[in-house]
């Protein structure tokens, strides 16, 4: 490993962390194009490596949840717990999918998680305003839930989290900032089997995963400083990230549209 990719893995795992850090979410969703446009990581072990970097850096976050006591443990354990098993199944097609159109499909993702950021940033969602009757937990959704974000998070070895927080919101009821925390135990343990997954393939790159982890550390304790200070302009901060997202996404569609016969 050469020195530039080492420095390109730091940097490109500072920039996911430090989105992250700074405005809540969807900095992962970047980790895999990172690794695959800037590291210069082939599609499959892009997507194993940064599996394993997204679930390192949301056990970190999640800690910081739990010591504060937002976590709602007996959801996000039941979550988790089904989910890795769609995780498992979602990552083990993931690895014999022609890896062209996997990040075809990975673009679409993008573009959907994009929307939901702007969908949020804008005001909040009806599940968000009612939710669930307090204190009527509704266990079955919830394993659904898991078991459905699970395998669309080993598929495409993301950690889900724009995913699994409606869920939570719509099957129990419980307000957004315990949703945030408690689904960072199910990003974290789907990341973990994803990775765990590809690496028993060899489709892990250990060295460039521990620099990209470094970097994200780094950045996300940067973008945490930086947020206290722009507060009242994370909706626009948002609407930028969003814009980059897109742009990100469309390049990935282009890139890729011969693997669909699109040209």
């Amino acid at each position: 490993m050469d020195v530039l990719t080492a420095l390109l893995a730091v940097l490109s795992g500072s920039a996911v962390g430090f989105v992250l850090g700074l405005i809540g979410g969807g900095g992962s969703v970047l980790a895999t194009p990172l690794l695959l446009y800037v590291v210069g990581l082939p599609p499959h072990v892009a997507i194993g490596t940064g599996a394993l970097a997204v679930s390192v850096n949301a056990f970190a976050n999640f800690a910081g949840y739990a010591r504060a006591g937002r976590v709602r443990w007996r959801v996000a354990l039941l979550f988790a717990a089904i989910g890795v098993v769609g995780a498992a199944i979602g990552s083990s097609l993931g690895k014999v999918f022609d890896g062209q159109r996997l990040l075809f499909l990975f673009a679409i993702l993008m573009v959907v998680v994009g929307a939901l950021m702007l969908r949020r940033n804008g005001r909040q969602t009806a599940a968000e305003q009612q939710g669930a009757p307090p204190g009527r937990e509704n266990f079955g959704l919830v394993a659904v839930s898991g078991l459905s974000v699970g395998m669309l998070s080993g598929f495409f070895g993301i950690g889900g989290g724009f995913l699994i927080v409606p869920g939570l919101l719509f099957s129990t009821g419980m307000p957004m900032i315990a949703a945030i925390a408690s689904s960072l135990l199910s990003v974290g343990t789907f990341g973990l089997t994803t990775a765990v997954n590809y690496a028993l393939s060899g489709l892990v790159a250990w060295g460039i995963a521990a620099e990209y982890i470094a970097g994200g550390l780094i950045g996300g304790f940067l973008g945490m400083r930086l947020a206290s200070h722009l507060a009242e302009r994370k909706a626009m901060l948002t609407r930028i990230f969003a814009g980059v997202v897109f742009a990100v996404a469309a390049y990935m569609l282009w890139r890729n549209a011969g693997a669909v016969g699109l040209r």
